[in-house]
């Protein structure tokens, strides 16, 4: 389980320099971890596997073992336009934290007023009037402070700072989510490669098998299998492939572009086209269940959201209490203009006030009410995204083991439909099988390739969406 030591430490974790910075720079700071308020949730080990306690596995995309995917994921990380978004939205995040904690500090402001006004006197004890023309000048520096008792706009600013952390969470999250499409795209094309490949193979085979049936019907020799039922079989298994072919090649013009688009660059449908599907790593370290809550970068999003609301919820309760503030003056004030920086004529002003809301038509009580409703809302949805996490954890490892298992089988499937296609052209020519069993140990054998070449794509895909579920970090080359 998650310990109370443990979670605070997810408050700064992986916010980079510049949130450190903002946090240290204002009088506010974080609120601390909620993560006590759903760490319950998690079980003692995943039901789905015997992994032991390993941690963390940092640089899981590495472990594929294709240097060509680890540059893509570099360049997609500074070149990506949705990362871009996702980085600046932080910055403003950052911005508006930063903002917050104004209202906490001494707000002094300069002036300096002039003034030249003309007046006019008509009658008793004036007579034929007169006019008098006096002027005002003067300068000073303004204090207007708001004291924080109650810790109203602290824990406003703490709400800010919480969310500019849930921000940077979901940068880390928008991060390793790329990195995890770049890879799924470059397995697609890796499957598409491999795929073309048999189809090619097929189109070929076929190819020499509809010939061979041509050849024989023409020279009509039925007692071979010299049919026109025949040779419309093969005709039609020899088109099927080279319609198989243009399939798979359309799937690896699609993935090229979709690389380029998640790369950050044009969709132009170039380059990389003879990689095939790597073998599948060693299985990650599952860890323990807690440790996702301590790791996973949208399940820290979601508990910095709880924990802003949480705030909101005190800002919005001690709205209700009295508000003191100070003001002062300090500055000058003459009916000369050159005097007015002598310290001669100099004023000054001090005074202090106490505001307690009394009747607001229940606005300050809707708002509280609206504040903690929304805190419930946040703790329900870090509830909703943890029990969740847990379930892509164990849905992965189950479909792990049972994916090793269909590959396995498969494989040999494989090997064996191999086999009985090679004996099946040997004994068709020896006469001892006939021209179906021929087709059809042919087109066992080509299903069973191109079977098998899927499997392997979706069991690496699905290692994949294991690495994203248990929070294995993705870091780029350098850090």
């Amino acid at each position: 389980m998650a310990t109370k030591s443990e979670g605070r430490r997810i408050a700064g974790c992986g916010l980079g320099a510049a949130l450190v910075a903002l946090v240290a720079g204002c009088s506010a700071t974080a609120p601390d971890s909620r993560v006590a308020a759903v760490a319950r949730m998690a079980p003692e080990g995943w039901s789905a596997s015997r992994e032991a306690r390993a941690g963390v596995d940092n640089g899981w995309l590495r472990r594929f073992g294709d240097p060509q995917l680890a540059k893509l994921v570099d360049e997609a990380m500074a070149d990506n336009p949705d990362l871009g978004v996702a980085a600046e939205r932080v910055r403003r995040s950052q911005a508006v934290a930063r903002l917050a904690g104004a209202e906490m500090k001494p707000q002094l402001q300069g002036q300096f007023t002039g003034r030249a006004q003309k007046q006019n006197l008509v009658g008793f004890p004036f007579p034929g009037g007169q006019s008098f023309v006096s002027e005002s000048y003067g300068t000073s520096l303004d204090i207007n402070w708001e004291l924080d008792v109650w810790g109203r706009v602290r824990a406003a600013q703490g709400a800010a700072v919480a969310d500019a952390q849930a921000g940077a969470m979901e940068l880390e999250a928008a991060r390793t989510s790329l990195a995890a499409q770049l890879a799924k795209a470059w397995f697609a094309l890796g499957e598409a490669n491999e795929q073309i490949e048999l189809a090619r193979e097929a189109v070929e085979t076929r190819g020499l098998v509809a010939t061979a049936f041509e050849e024989r019907f023409e020279r009509a020799i039925d007692d071979q299998g010299g049919t026109a039922s025949q040779v419309r079989l093969a005709q039609t298994d020899l088109e099927s492939s080279r319609a198989t072919l243009a399939l798979w090649e359309g799937e690896r013009q699609r993935a090229l572009r979709q690389i380029e688009l998640l790369a950050g660059r044009y969709p132009e449908g170039k380059g990389w086209t003879s990689a095939g599907l790597p073998s599948p790593p060693p299985a990650p370290p599952a860890g323990l269940p807690s440790e996702l809550l301590l790791r996973r970068p949208d399940l820290l999003a979601a508990e910095r959201r709880l924990a802003a609301a949480g705030r909101r919820a005190d800002s919005a309760r001690r709205a209700r209490f009295p508000r003191f503030s100070l003001t002062g003056s300090r500055g000058t004030s003459s009916d000369s203009l050159d005097e007015v920086l002598d310290s001669r004529f100099g004023v000054w002003s001090l005074g202090g006030g106490l505001v307690q809301p009394i009747f607001s038509g229940g606005r300050l009580l809707g708002e509280q009410r609206v504040a903690e409703s929304d805190e419930r809302i946040a703790l329900r949805e870090l509830q909703r995204d943890v029990l969740r996490a847990f379930g892509e954890v164990e849905q992965a490892l189950v479909a792990e083991v049972y994916f090793a298992k269909r590959v396995e089988a498969l494989s040999e499937t494989a090997r064996l439909a191999s086999a009985a296609a090679e004996a099946a052209v040997q004994d068709f020519t020896d006469g001892v099988v006939d021209a179906l069993t021929l087709l059809q140990a042919q087109d066992r054998k080509i299903q069973t390739g191109l079977s098998l070449a899927s499997l392997r794509r979706a069991r690496l895909d699905n290692r994949v969406n294991l690495h994203l579920a248990l929070g294995g970090d993705f870091k780029l080359r350098g850090e």
